[in-house]
């Protein structure tokens, strides 16, 4: 039997005004019917050159050359205009960014009911209609009658790249094209979105061609996997087997990369960062209330890296931009080396300043465009008073520190790859030498070797320079490595915090334990084990009152609760939750208590029987494997 998709000696050229790049360079591989096959590689590998060189994509610049064939069909000796009718029907694309894939001015339903009556010219408006609300539905588009007319702005990243999967199944393709389709969610629903596409697999029978450099993704969800480094096929074969014994060092390398140990201990130092019931509320378009900050408690010392972790939409970046603004808090304290902000005077705050540095997630956005790599490290030493010399002296003497070589200092930002913007964004913040970092996804737009090699380049810098770093992350593989302590945050408030190796390996809070369910594992069975650990829905609009409900505002998603008895479910329902004390850890629920149990809990789906409480914690046996 003939292979559904079948690409022999492909290549991709790129011509541009420095001469020619090959992204693509005699690439042959076949993808069966009903298979799912992973390609992956480093950023530059040719992976999505050649996704695009399937779906007739690629710019007017490139050059191609080879075969690809559709069951037997040559689709690079296509007509535009036949290759339009086949794209989308036969052969679909999920992308990396649902909202750039999205027309912002047109409803969701409309953009599906397009993909739709595109490909069946005799369907009605009404049947297509009736169709985009059933796709909307299948992909866990909550009330999706009602929905249909929302913006993709008013969705979630999570339920914007749902509308895309449904795009892409609306005509029952034969094979479905998924171009890094969770590198931009967070971990729940990046799970979430895996287990969709692999339902919808098995409701229309369409093959998938997942392009990531996540192998935990890979490890999830494809049966085989091919691998490439600078557009060459290095090796393909079973994931099962490749991940256990890994012929290509390419391979090795990203397994290495993706494995990561517990943060290395070290001894406090004075105290940095001291945050005491921080509350932050906005005004939303409505009128109503946003409550993005709930009564947050943190603690920092000098030397030592905190996480906080947690869904997007829980309140992380706002709590660091709380910090950041070093301004009187709404309600709460803020105290920065000592100094409560609340008492600072305009100088005062100017001073420390310095000491207080941030280093974004996207450094093409955060680096001017215009400016040279030594002046953008030089700037904010400027602004605090230092000369134009001294200033730049010290910009190249950061860059030697970061790992850039002397001749970066003169480019500009289009000019150097995403790790060495990312090292760029580090230097810049560490040019005042502040003592406190605030680190908001500094990794998340790398690769995997590239989020590897700038984690360890900031614990370098940190041990030497006795730094305090306060971390946003999604990446709890990395994190683990990153940090000494951890707090996990939902809607606005920390439900579970700690040593990160008790939190992240003998989780107590049922919404820890989902987002480690979620987390993706390079172990095979471990990782396709998982779905029935799957977290359900998102997490609320913080500015929506009826997604706020009385008592305990995780219990709508919370397994714990799922299976009390109904006699004990009062307290979830009727009071919100107070922080206690479990041994190092504080947690903030009514029914969680550590067990032998929890004590070795692996993330697999679990069934909970409740403990009665008392104002101490006991440890009685709750947690039972299945």
């Amino acid at each position: 039997m003939s292979p559904l998709l079948e690409i022999d000696d492909l290549t991709v050229t790129f011509t541009h005004r420095s001469g020619r790049t090959r992204a693509v360079d005699g690439l042959t591989l076949t993808v069966a019917a009903r298979e799912s096959l992973a390609l992956v590689g480093e950023s530059g590998s040719g992976k999505s050159a050649t996704a695009l060189a399937v779906m007739g994509l690629l710019p007017a610049s490139a050059r191609v050359a080879g075969s690809v064939r559709l069951t037997g069909l040559e689709l690079l000796d296509l007509p535009d205009q036949e290759f339009s009718r086949l794209r989308g029907r036969r052969v679909a694309m999920v992308h990396q960014d649902p909202l750039g894939s999205l027309t912002p001015v047109l409803s969701v339903g409309a953009q599906v009911i397009e993909a739709l009556t595109i490909h069946q010219r005799g369907i009605s408006r009404h049947d297509a209609t009736h169709r985009a609300v059933e796709l909307l539905d299948a992909v866990g588009i909550p009330a999706a009658r009602t929905r249909i007319s929302a913006l993709p702005h008013e969705f979630s990243g999570g339920m914007r790249q749902r509308v895309g999967i449904a795009m892409a199944m609306a005509n029952s393709p034969e094979l479905i094209i998924a171009d890094e389709p969770t590198s931009a969610l967070d971990v729940t629903v990046a799970a979430q979105i895996l287990d969709l596409l692999d339902d919808v697999r098995t409701e229309t029978g369409a093959a998938l061609l997942l392009i990531t450099h996540d192998l935990g993704v890979v490890a999830r969800s494809c049966e085989r996997v091919a691998v490439m480094n600078h557009g060459v096929l290095v090796e393909q074969g079973a994931v099962e087997t490749l991940f256990t014994s890994p012929a290509s060092g390419e391979l090795r390398s990203l397994l290495t990369a993706t494995t990561s140990s517990a943060g290395h201990g070290r001894p406090a130092g004075n105290p940095v960062l001291r945050v005491t019931g921080l509350r932050k509320h906005f005004t939303a378009r409505r009128g109503h209330e946003v409550t993005a900050v709930d009564g947050v408690d943190l603690d920092l010392a000098a030397g030592q890296a905190l996480a906080l972790i947690g869904e997007s939409g829980c309140g992380k970046t706002t709590l660091l931009r709380e910090i950041i603004g070093l301004r009187r808090p709404a309600a709460g304290t803020i105290e920065v080396l000592g100094r409560d902000l609340a008492a600072l005077r305009r100088r005062d705050r100017a001073k420390l300043r310095q000491h207080v540095q941030m280093v974004m997630q996207d450094p093409t956005a955060s680096l001017n465009p215009t400016m040279t790599v030594a002046d953008l490290i030089a700037e904010p030493l400027r602004i605090h008073g230092w000369s134009r010399a001294n200033a730049r002296a010290r910009a190249r003497e950061l860059l030697d520190l970061v790992g850039l070589d002397e001749d970066c200092a003169e480019r500009r930002p289009a000019r150097l790859s995403g790790g060495q913007r990312q090292r760029v964004a580090i230097a810049r913040a560490l040019a005042p030498r502040p003592r406190l970092v605030l680190l908001d996804e500094p990794v998340s737009a790398l690769d995997m070797s590239l989020r590897a090699g700038i984690i360890d380049l900031l614990t370098e810098l940190r041990d030497q320079f006795d730094l305090a770093f306060l971390m946003v992350s999604h990446d709890l593989s990395l994190t683990r490595q990153a940090v000494e302590h951890v707090a996990v945050m939902y809607l606005g408030k920390v439900v579970e915090s700690g040593p990160v190796g008790e939190v992240l390996d003998q989780p107590l809070h049922p919404y820890t334990r989902a987002l480690i369910a979620a987390t993706p594992t390079l172990d095979v069975c471990t990782a396709r084990a998982r779905r029935a650990a799957v977290l359900t829905g998102e997490c609320p609009d913080p500015g929506a009152k009826s997604d706020r409900p009385q008592g305990c505002a995780f219990r709508a998603r919370c397994r714990l609760y799922a299976e009390l008895p109904v006699s004990e479910r009062h307290r979830c329902e009727q009071l919100a939750p107070s922080a206690r004390s479990v041994g190092a850890r504080r947690i903030t629920c009514h029914h969680a208590v550590l067990t032998p149990e929890s004590a070795s809990w692996s993330g697999s789906a679990h069934r909970v029987t409740p403990a009665v409480q008392d104002d101490d914690v006991r440890a009685r046996p709750h947690v039972r494997t299945r």
